[in-house]
């Protein structure tokens, strides 16, 4: 009988890009992972991606584990050596993601550098018009995820998928069905945005979660502001962060979201390094119990 608690699966991000991503699938299966999200910086690095997804496979064997997305992080709205790669990484891993056992490819929507957003709408359109098209066709869910990557309305250089104004104008000019949000509270608490209330609006839109939190120092912000010598926010594992992952996971279920909440890891200031998988048990036992189901973690790898 299946475990309705897996309709939500808790896993991590898989850097694509290794030497040798199925060893380090092996080596942290045993954790308990339900679910990976292999990646790709930008380009794929000259990865053969048939032999990638069966290599993959492999790793996995009869675990039960799923591939829940796979993304491709760089911007391909502009026309740099670099950002034609990350295009044609897309084109590739949308006609690939089949091969993998993944519906959903996420990643940045890209922007025109150092333009105000909706100097990039046009572009946007004509990109991810004909990205969308080729992806319904090989029925593929495209995931843009909500990070600024440091930029703001004004100016940017990665994306411009990071407010929920942009959401509005992104679905206007876009509204595929297939196309939708890779979501996350850190990205909202970075800008002071209150996460919660966008679960219920933007339910219908959100195709895959990353687990990633924030913390926000308001010591600091009524100290110094938002704009001063010290850091006002702090991205964090979850377990460390703000964010209340059970009501997270309460509205996600009650707005019928199924597929996998994959841990971001690599960000946290104190769980990093020699720490980083100590952070990721820690977020992984967290998420689970967050979750309803309870969970044994043996020793780290």
């Amino acid at each position: 009988m299946p475990n309705p608690l897996l309709d939500i699966r808790i896993g991590t991000m898989v850097r694509a890009n290794l030497d040798d991503p199925a060893a380090y699938i092996r080596q942290i299966l045993p954790l308990g992972f339900e679910s990976i999200q292999p990646f790709f910086w930008q380009t794929l690095g000259g990865k053969d991606l048939p032999r990638l997804a069966g290599e993959i496979r492999e790793a996995i064997g009869d675990a039960d584990v799923t591939v829940s997305s796979i993304g491709v992080f760089g911007n391909p709205l502009e026309s740099g050596d670099t950002d034609r790669g990350v295009l044609k990484a897309w084109e590739t891993v949308i006609d690939h993601a089949h091969l993998f056992g993944a519906s959903t490819v996420s990643g940045f929507t890209g922007r025109l550098r150092g333009k105000p957003l909706t100097d990039s709408l046009p572009r946007f359109r004509e990109v991810w018009g004909a990205l969308a098209k080729r992806a319904a066709d090989k029925g593929v869910r495209i995931a843009f995820e909500n990070c600024a990557m440091d930029g703001n309305w004004a100016s940017g250089d990665w994306n411009i998928a990071h407010n929920p104004d942009a959401w509005e104008l992104m679905f206007n000019e876009l509204p595929n069905d297939n196309l939708g949000l890779e979501w996350e509270p850190c990205h909202q608490l970075v800008y002071l945005i209150d996460p919660m209330p966008q679960i219920r609006k933007w339910a219908p839109r959100i195709f895959h979660v990353h687990g990633k939190d924030a913390t926000v120092r308001w010591d600091v912000i009524r100290e110094h502001g938002v704009f001063g010598r010290l850091p006002f926010v702090q991205m964090r594992t979850p377990g460390f962060g703000d964010s209340d992952w059970t009501r997270v996971i309460g509205e996600l279920r009650l707005a019928g979201y199924r597929g996998a909440i994959d841990i971001e890891g690599w960000h946290d200031p104190v769980y990093r390094g020699d720490l980083e998988i100590t952070g990721q048990m820690r977020a992984l036992e967290y998420l689970k119990q967050c979750r309803g189901g309870a969970t044994y973690l043996p020793n780290p790898v």
